[in-house]
């Protein structure tokens, strides 16, 4: 468990302690109301031992980030329930129970539905962002063997080649599609071929390969522009 984790339990312990001692501390009328007023303080506790972790329970910081909703409306459900409570205590002589009943009942019932849309956006936006990021990485690993190709190339010649098809991969759009999948195949083999001839040192058959290659990227750049 991490210090973050345990601290939030230790602070909802304190906010738990300090409403006992108010509610049975104070000489409020102990009837129906004044206990409905604690099980709902209660059940704003609970709430947030299912939403601070859920909001903030990614690893990263921006599916933390997205977490903030799921946290303020938590926050903003136990605060008012609190202060409902204890004004129902106070006045509970006076006030039926059927009527902190309902309003407790439907301030829930905004806050439940409040945390299920902000946690259904949270799980959209860090759908999107993965994918976004699969999306992306093919092209980067084909930059990333380009460069690697052009550090092994001893050929001046064939090193610039190599070194201006990697600078074009780095400019080219880096969203992979379907429409753009068999190319990016494509050129993953022509880049393991350029390997293997510039380790035979066979440069005449590097430069080809590379030209072929900066033949399907610009494909591949044509393809894009016409999808956008």
């Amino acid at each position: 468990m991490s210090k973050n984790r345990v601290r939030f339990y230790l602070a909802l312990a304190v906010v738990f302690a300090a409403f006992t001692v108010i509610t049975f501390a104070v000489p409020f009328e102990k009837n129906a109301t004044l206990w409905l007023s604690y099980a709902f303080a209660l059940l704003a506790l609970a709430v947030q031992i299912y939403a601070y972790p859920k909001a903030f329970g990614g690893k990263s910081a921006k599916s933390k980030f997205y977490g903030f909703p799921l946290a303020r409306i938590s926050t903003i459900y136990l605060l008012v329930q609190l202060a409902l409570s204890l004004v129902f205590m106070l006045v509970g002589s006076f006030v039926p129970a059927w009527i902190p009943v309902i309003l407790f009942s439907l301030l829930f019932a905004a806050a439940a539905v409040g945390l299920i849309a902000a946690d259904a956006v949270k799980e959209e936006v860090e759908r999107q962002d993965a994918a976004l990021k699969a999306n992306v990485e093919t092209m980067r690993t084909l930059r990333s063997k380009a460069v690697s190709v052009a550090d092994r190339c001893e050929d001046a010649e064939t090193k610039k080649a190599l070194n201006a098809f990697a600078e074009a991969l780095r400019f080219s759009d880096p969203v992979s599609s379907s429409a753009t999948a068999d190319i990016e195949k494509n050129l993953a083999g022509l880049l393991e071929e350029l390997g293997n001839a510039v380790l035979e040192k066979d440069y005449p058959a590097a430069q080809t390969l590379c030209a072929k290659a900066s033949a399907l990227l610009a494909d591949r750049n044509r393809i894009c522009k016409l999808n956008k």
